[in-house]
């Protein structure tokens, strides 16, 4: 598995299951020719993301940004339509760190699209049960809101069997929440109506895991947002913002979604990388 050390914070990302989207419609209205030379695409012109949790320990506890695409809840249907590869396998990555499911003291939910909420729960003994049971959920209010009461385009994605069984357990806020000194939420709209991203800060450095506006290395740009973003100038206004300041004080990038790299540091400019790490799992999607 990927780690990262960051000061104090050990980051590691766990398998969380592998999805293949439609190329053009994670890139919008950027033409093909110009996003493909920046990440690869298959003969159905998918591209490659994986659905990888990133676990952060930190002061004796442990975070966990995001869930997984799940396990065993996905129709043949489904797997083919979202290009799901392999699904979240969550008890062994954990047991690699020494982990249980047990173990896991928060969640920090960007959103809660079936791609990231999947692995929130899981079927035991032919019933819809928590995965992380002894842990609390943070998720903005407006997205808690949302999955509960999803409308005609957003049903698609918001599922019943993805939030009823752990409702208990969530702990919703507004415009931004302080998990703990070091790890805040932020409420960012765009991608979903309650889209956060999450910021670590170490010793004046600062990480910035983007979520789904910026999903992938190759969505840099701000105005490459995807076809599936409810607002998407929300989505362009947002990333803007956090691009100009993330450049300016020279902030790494995390992902959950990238194939290819775990996380990333421009320069001032925005146009040369100065750090990175690559992912070390061979992606199925290459450049030829």
């Amino acid at each position: 598995m990927d780690t990262l050390d960051f000061y104090n914070m050990r980051l590691t990302w766990m398998d969380g299951g592998i999805t293949s989207m439609d190329g053009g419609a994670m890139f919008g209205v950027v033409p093909k020719p110009l996003w493909s030379r920046k990440y690869p695409f298959n003969e159905k012109n998918q591209i490659e993301l994986p659905t990888d949790s990133i676990l952060i320990q930190y002061q004796g506890k442990n975070y966990m940004i995001d869930a997984g695409v799940g396990k065993g809840k996905l129709t043949d249907r489904q797997k083919r339509n979202f290009g799901v590869r392999e699904e979240t396998e969550i008890q062994q990555s954990l047991a690699e760190v020494g982990l249980t499911v047990e173990d896991i003291d928060f969640l920090l939910m960007t959103h809660l699209h079936f791609d990231h909420a999947g692995g929130l729960t899981h079927i035991e003994n032919e019933e819809l049960v928590s995965t992380f049971p002894n842990a609390t959920i943070y998720v903005n209010a407006i997205e808690w809101d949302e999955i509960r009461n999803p409308n005609i385009r957003s049903k698609s994605t918001y599922w019943k069997e993805n939030w009823e069984p752990i409702q208990h357990q969530v702990t919703t806020y507004q415009d931004s929440f302080e998990v703990v000194p070091g790890i805040e939420m932020i409420h960012t709209g765009g991608h979903s109506a309650g889209h956060a991203i999450i910021k670590l800060t170490q010793e004046n450095e600062t990480m910035l895991h983007m979520a789904d506006i910026m999903p992938t290395h190759a969505h840099q740009n701000p105005l490459w947002v995807l076809a599936y973003d409810d607002y998407p100038m929300t989505s362009v206004f947002s990333k803007e913002k956090w691009m100009k300041e993330a450049y300016e004080n020279q902030y790494s990038f995390v992902f959950y979604h990238d194939a290819y790299y775990r996380m990333m540091k421009w320069d001032k400019t925005g146009k040369e990388v100065v750090d990175s790490l690559k992912r070390s799992k061979k992606a199925y999607i290459t450049f030829d």
